[in-house]
């Protein structure tokens, strides 16, 4: 991604648990309390169960992340981002494997409420899950831009993938290192980084 296209970004989707917030999920002990493989994707077994164990699975997952939600703390720099995005007319996205009605908590208690509308939070309910690319090709479809204009900011593979497969260009942060060579278009430290450099890119040349 060419550096200019970075400061000129008007349309953000952004992973919510460890992109925004501090990472708190555990998801080995998830796995262990609903006696799901250490290797298998969480939301796909609960989905390939029948339907009275996957409701009983759901439910105790809906309890255990709501108590994660209520708790949740903004990541470095996270706040600084979305609100100078959401002042300068950005259009702002939310997509999360958890469910919508938890990312709006954990909004409300990172203070970020206000900043993102109800239809454009998307959860595990409203799309198929990352790594799918619904998700962003609904953003695409409902804010009627290119998937090139759009930016997906997350912190895991699951996220990159994502954007990959929706052909928009996708910004890696919150990871050292170089964990998924090859998959980012765009590399740093933490949102107050990708805000300090989008905002010197934004800056005319004398």
């Amino acid at each position: 991604m060419a550096a200019r296209a970075l400061a000129r970004s008007r349309h953000w989707v952004f992973d919510m648990d460890g992109t925004l917030t501090e990472p708190v999920h555990d998801f080995a002990l998830i796995r262990r309390a609903l006696d799901i493989p250490a290797e298998a994707d969480i939301l796909q077994h609960l989905a390939a169960l029948p339907p009275p164990r996957a409701a009983e699975g759901h439910a105790w997952l809906m309890e255990h992340e709501h108590a994660l939600a209520v708790a949740a703390t903004p990541a470095p720099g996270a706040v600084d981002l979305v609100r100078t995005l959401h002042a300068e007319g950005c259009r702002l996205g939310i997509l999360t494997r958890n469910a919508r009605a938890l990312a709006q908590v954990t909004l409300a208690a990172i203070g970020l409420a206000d900043c993102f509308a109800p239809e454009d939070i998307l959860g595990r309910d409203e799309v198929t899950p990352k790594p799918s690319p619904a998700g962003l090709q609904h953003f695409a479809q409902r804010w009627a831009v290119a998937p090139a204009v759009m930016r997906m900011v997350g912190d895991h593979y699951y996220d990159l993938a994502t954007a990959q497969a929706a052909g928009v260009p996708g910004i890696l942060v919150n990871q050292p290192g170089d964990p998924w060579p090859g998959m980012a278009d765009w590399q740093v430290r933490d949102c107050a980084e990708l805000l300090r450099q989008r905002r010197a890119l934004a800056v005319p040349v004398a």
